[in-house]
């Protein structure tokens, strides 16, 4: 397993993963991961959050983290 280049996810990491066009909808998706997690309104989402929300594996998202 390679180390991701950073751990927390942002809107834009959403709209390059899933193919979200926009910044709100990617803001929207992220407030639902923070909600499931019962984290704090602005709180950072995680890595393995973001992938165990999504389902996706780790290494193919560390692929849209630049």
């Amino acid at each position: 397993m390679t180390l991701p280049n950073r751990m927390v996810v942002y809107p834009k990491d959403v709209m390059l993963i899933t193919g979200i066009q926009d910044a709100r909808t990617a803001r929207k998706y992220l407030d639902k991961i923070r909600k499931k997690f019962k984290k704090a309104k602005g709180s950072f989402i995680s890595l393995d959050e973001f992938c165990e929300f999504t389902g996706f594996r780790e290494e193919r998202v560390n692929r849209y983290l630049l």
